[in-house]
């Protein structure tokens, strides 16, 4: 489960109250300055498909913003009418307007979604079909649609330098029992108490280590220290691009430390037919994790814009 998207409560009221004004319940506004609008419909007839006015949102992350221009893109091939609300703000903000009907679609983490709406309740498991389920039965009464997962996946993950994994063959979190009581390990300075990191190392795995660095969840500091030799063992996220940048290796969770957290697109039920179902769960298929990474790198190690790295992927794979 991703740590570092839970934000903060914050503003969340003041914000939701801005999407309330600027957002018709419908979710369909032209009101925004990234509107864009799909096909014409002066040749539709009364056989032709229904097409949606659908709101897309992205949390305000490069990834986030990625997927929201994949979600555009595919359903304005499909002939909606799409507005995209993009960088819309933490998960506080985005689900209260998912939930309140400002927004329509929005692509989320199966796992992290999961706890958030059960307040932690620690239903999110490694199985992704179970925890689907979960995920269906909690939305459901909010009158939310949950598509195909993809296989795509961004969860949290354990890194070291490629010297490190060369000199003691690392290839697995489990290949750390031998070495770990000399290592030291770093992430968020929360990590030594949560059961997805430190304390969970130590309860799946039964590593101990040496020393803990508290730096930060799966940023630069992290990848720098691990790039420098000032930890061993890192907390990084799986579908980072910044990992390869600095040829990092992450190791195998083989024992299933962490919940699943393939990316899914959630919508509202008024919004969904077999159109919009086809041309997402298009897309979610034929995504996968290794692809994720090399567009997370394009976008925050490259600076490149996330509308045009979409399109560029979706055009290369047959989707637009």
């Amino acid at each position: 489960m991703r740590l570092h998207r839970k934000g903060v409560i914050g503003a969340t009221l003041a914000v939701v109250a801005i999407l309330a004004a600027a957002c018709s319940s419908g979710g369909g506004t032209k009101t925004s300055t990234n509107t864009t609008t799909g096909a014409s419909a002066s040749a539709t007839t009364a056989t032709t498909a229904v097409h949606e006015s659908i709101t897309v949102a992205s949390f305000n992350f490069g990834e986030s913003e990625i997927l929201a221009n994949m979600y555009k893109d595919v359903l304005q091939k499909a002939g909606n009418t799409v507005t995209l609300r993009d960088k819309l703000g933490a998960r506080e903000v985005v689900e209260p307007a998912l939930q309140g009907g400002q927004i329509d679609l929005v692509p989320e983490y199966v796992g992290t979604v999961l706890e958030f709406l059960n307040k932690n309740a620690g239903e999110a498991s490694s199985d992704l079909t179970a925890t689907v389920s979960k995920l269906r039965d909690r939305f459901s009464p909010l009158n939310i649609t949950v598509l195909d997962p993809s296989p795509a996946a961004d969860q949290n993950a354990f890194a070291v330098s490629k010297a490190t994994a060369d000199k003691d063959q690392l290839k697995k979190t489990s290949d750390l029992a031998p070495f770990a009581s000399k290592m030291t390990l770093g992430g968020p300075p929360e990590c030594p108490t949560r059961p997805f990191c430190q304390a969970g190392l130590q309860k799946t795995y039964g590593l101990t280590f040496k020393d803990f660095k508290a730096l930060d969840a799966g940023g630069p500091l992290t990848k720098t220290a691990l790039a420098n030799g000032q930890i061993d063992v890192g907390l990084v996220f799986s579908s980072d691009g910044g990992i390869a940048d600095k040829g990092l290796v992450v190791l195998d969770d083989d024992k299933h430390l962490q919940t699943v957290d393939n990316i899914v697109p959630v919508i509202r039920n008024d919004k969904v037919n077999d159109a919009v179902k086809t041309a997402l769960n298009t897309l979610s298929a034929k995504l996968t994790t290794d692809a994720l990474v090399q567009l997370n790198k394009m976008v925050d190690v490259d600076k490149a814009d996330p509308s045009a790295v979409a399109m560029t992927w979706l055009t290369q794979n047959g989707l637009l």
